[in-house]
């Protein structure tokens, strides 16, 4: 089955690269190392090459399915290197490009996978769509009396797991990297400064080296643990039969995903494979995964998977009549988002993961190689790496009971509808603003914000807060929602936004030290609040923060939910030899914001400061009375009106809740959630890092460049790459504002933006603008040319929402009070 090893049995004393786990990712980082020059590698296996779960994968190779335009690229990589690494390295992959055939039995998963073959189309992917009788024509046994419709990749297929595995490790060896099996890692060596400087193992060997790569797979997070990483991915029961040949079946056929039956199934050895993503998973050993689990099985749950199992057989109704040849149950891990953990841990400098797959490790395993090779080499990621980035998970998130809660739901989403509006259901509760109680008694309706309980919307008076049946239209609170943004353009509007993460920076050096960080100058005057971004030397983003600077020693640096891990590594990592210390307040501070038309009015019956423009003009920051507590009042606004943002001690929040809201009584002040939040800034072009910016966009293509302070002393990180940039004059690629003229369709994320029938890019996020009349969002638009106002402002533009092209309106400026009146009334 493995054919012929060749591996070393002698462990080095030194090498550049320790990559510790020999499955398809390991090897496949190994590989993508040596093949650009990186020779000094070596990759430990605590046993066997394929041994942990990489051996009994079913190797589907499937570029169609997912909106990331990374795991995208990842699929499309992966699938031509498959096909190319038997010439290159004489080792077959298996790769049988049969085709992929995926299945839609409800008008609900038809919308979800037009809106997915819309994006993959402008990807690369050919998706064709197929009628019921063109898929029983494909794959005849099929029963297509319930199928809307079918998406079929001709050149997706399958691959033998194994074969692929060796085949990379054989063009690693081919070019000097050393795969060495037998060899367990015990440890992680540290120099001074918390840098990786060697591996020891247990059999006493120690290596050093400058990287380390955690590809261990459902044991990442054990190995995590002995050096401090946090890596939550979480291994559960994953099934697959293999019936007894069935004279009717053609290996030839493609593979067929059905989704609302459960289940995937192609031809194997004579019969079929029918593989299961059941709803209700079961978790494998939270406590730990055994050491010397290889190429093992788990005994099957005959009972709780009976009902699965009929449900994906129903499909191919022959496949209950030809027998079981092989009911398989063997551990796959899942990590609490399903996405996977990539990239540079925020723990320990060099350590790289590779990890958190969720079963999908053979069909992006090139993809992955490539992309943590290139970043150890490079110095930095070239993909989109926002929604992977192991910087994005908290550590509370590792433990056990999270872990056996969170994999149920997370191996569940694989085969469920994606609905736009899903919010996870495990693990609830973990994290709560100190106002929950009241915004709950409000009828306030939350969702899981990075692990915070943040209200929605809010239900009307008497009306349960309670979220009807998930689809693509317009649902309950679609007026709730209305009434609460209009409220805020119109009025005055209470929202809590404690879920923003808050840094405490201080010391000798603190205004020095952000002003090199910050492009713009955040370190003039005391109490003033700046809005500025984090760039890399290339000029690119890392962040999008802004800056209080409370003294001329101490600043507090405020930025998005989903970039809190990511933001304060690259604090700490920045400092250097300065004197400066990075304190994550976070929990210490409630965020209420109150935004609106009235804001001031309501403000200066709050307090005894002075509200008035000339005393309190935007961007002023001051420490102020709100009833018994003291506030950090900030005039900023990330609503486009004007509006204030209070920093609270988490235990006066309460107080000055119940002390806002008892005066906004006479301004009728409406509380306000985050689906508010959300059109209110997309109506302003507002922008968010991780959504519709990311770590590949400079900042002069997201329209940010007026943050740059060119002439403040010491300049700032990534100056000469934006100088460079801005003497270009033009730009090939920006940030523009999209809005659809018809007022019914919905856009959320990855719709394909049209110039006279030439797609011009994706929207990266959008929403629904009541004061614009139609649903709006931010879209890179990439035409190959200078993207120009008179570009813009020509031709015919258009989106296509689930298939179906709609007229758009297209723009760099602001479709709502470009001018900013509103906010610096």
């Amino acid at each position: 089955m493995l054919g012929k090893r060749c591996f070393s049995s002698v462990v080095p004393e030194q090498a550049r690269v320790v990559v510790v786990g020999g499955g398809v990712i390991g090897n496949s980082v190994a590989y993508h190392l040596a093949k650009q020059g990186w020779s000094d590698v070596v990759l430990l296996e605590r046993d066997k090459i394929t041994s942990g779960t990489t051996w009994h994968a079913a190797g589907l190779v499937v570029s169609f399915g997912s909106t990331s335009g990374t795991s995208t690229d990842f699929r499309k990589y992966t699938k031509k290197l498959y096909s190319e690494l038997e010439a290159e390295t004489g080792q077959s992959t298996g790769f049988m490009p049969v085709g992929f055939i995926e299945l839609a039995t409800s008008k609900d998963r038809l919308e979800e996978y037009r809106r997915v073959a819309d994006f993959n189309r402008l990807c690369g992917v050919e998706v064709h769509e197929l009628g019921p009788s063109e898929v029983r024509d494909m794959f005849p046994l099929c029963r297509v009396d319930d199928v809307e419709a079918g998406f079929y990749v001709a050149d997706d297929g399958r691959a033998n797991p194994v074969d692929v595995t060796m085949a990379l490790s054989k063009g690693a060896r081919m070019r000097g990297a050393q795969i060495i099996e037998g060899v367990e890692v015990t440890g992680i060596t540290k120099d001074r400064l918390g840098q990786v400087s060697g591996v020891t193992t247990k059999g006493g060997d120690a290596i050093k080296c400058e990287y380390v790569v955690n590809c261990a797979g459902m044991w990442a997070r054990q190995f995590g643990e002995l050096c401090g990483v946090n890596i939550p991915n979480q291994a559960a029961e994953h099934y697959y039969l293999i019936t007894e040949a069935m004279s009717e079946v053609d290996p030839s056929w493609p593979v067929i995903e059905d989704p609302s039956n459960y289940t995937y199934i192609r031809p194997e050895g004579g019969g079929l494979m029918v593989g299961l993503f059941e709803s209700q998973a079961a978790a494998w050993n939270v406590d730990k995964i055994p050491s010397d689990f290889s190429f093992g099985e788990i005994d099957p749950d005959w009972e709780r998977m009976a009902p699965f199992v009929e449900a994906a057989m129903s499909r191919v109704p022959l496949s209950a009549e030809a027998g079981v040849k092989k009911f398989f149950c063997g551990p796959e891990s899942f990590t609490p988002d399903l996405a996977p953990l990539i990239g540079e841990a925020p723990e320990v400098k060099n350590y790289f993961v590779a990890a958190g797959l969720n079963s999908i490790g053979i069909l992006t395993g090139g993809g992955v190689g490539r992309c943590v090779a290139n970043w150890i080499v490079n110095g930095k990621p070239d993909v989109d790496v926002t929604g992977i980035n192991i910087d994005r998970m908290h550590k509370y998130q590792s433990n056990p009971l999270y872990r056996g809660h969170r994999v149920v739901e997370s191996l569940g989403m694989v085969y469920n509808c994606h609905y736009p509006s899903y919010s996870m259901k495990t693990c609830r509760g973990a994290k709560k603003s100190a106002i929950y109680e009241r915004l709950k008694a409000a009828g306030g309706y939350f969702r899981d914000v990075s692990g915070w309980e943040c209200a929605d919307w809010f239900a009307p008076p008497g009306v349960p807060a309670e979220q009807s049946e998930l689809s693509w239209g317009r649902m309950n609170w679609f007026p709730y929602w209305e009434k609460e943004h209009r409220a805020a353009r119109e009025n005055v509007i209470l929202m809590d936004m404690s879920f923003m993460s808050k840094f405490l920076v201080q010391g000798r050096d603190a205004g020095a030290y952000l002003n090199y960080l910050c492009t713009a100058n955040v370190n003039a005057a005391v109490d003033m609040i700046t809005y500025t971004q984090w760039l890399n030397d290339d000029g690119k983003l890392e962040g999008d923060v802004t800056v209080v600077k409370m003294s001329e020693e101490e600043f507090v640096v405020v930025v998005t939910d989903t970039m809190h891990r990511h933001a304060e590594a690259w604090l700490r990592r920045h400092i250097g030899d300065r004197f400066v210390t990075v304190a994550d307040v976070t929990s210490s501070y409630a965020q209420l914001n109150i935004q609106g038309p009235r804001s001031r009015d309501l403000m200066q019956a709050l307090t005894t400061a002075d509200m008035s423009n000339e005393a309190f003009p935007f961007r002023t920051s001051r420490e102020i009375d709100i009833g018994f507590a003291r506030a950090r009042c900030n005039r900023i606004t990330y609503l486009g009106e004007l509006g204030y943002e209070l920093l609270l001690p988490a235990e006066q929040a309460l107080h000055a809740f119940d002390f806002i809201v008892d005066e906004g009584k006479n301004f009728d002040l409406t509380l306000a959630g985050l689906k508010a939040l959300a059109s209110l800034r997309m109506e302003k072009g507002y922008r968010d890092y991780g959504h519709d910016m990311d770590n590949l966009d400079t900042i002069l293509e997201c329209g940010l460049g007026f943050t740059c302070d060119y002439e403040k002393p010491g300049g700032f990180k990534g100056k000469e790459a934006v100088l460079k940039q801005k003497a270009e004059k033009t730009l090939d690629r920006r940030l523009c504002q999209v809005l659809l003229k018809d007022p019914q369709p919905l856009m959320f994320h990855a719709e394909v933006v049209f110039r006279d029938g030439v797609a011009m890019g994706d929207v990266r996020a959008a929403s629904y603008g009541h004061s614009l009349g139609g649903a709006v969002g931010l879209t890179m638009i990439e035409p190959g040319r200078p993207v120009t106002k008179k570009f813009l402002t020509s031709g015919t533009w258009e989106v296509s929402v689930a298939g179906k092209r709609y007229p758009c309106e297209v723009s760099l400026q602001p479709m709502l009070d470009s001018k900013n009146l509103k906010i610096k009334a």
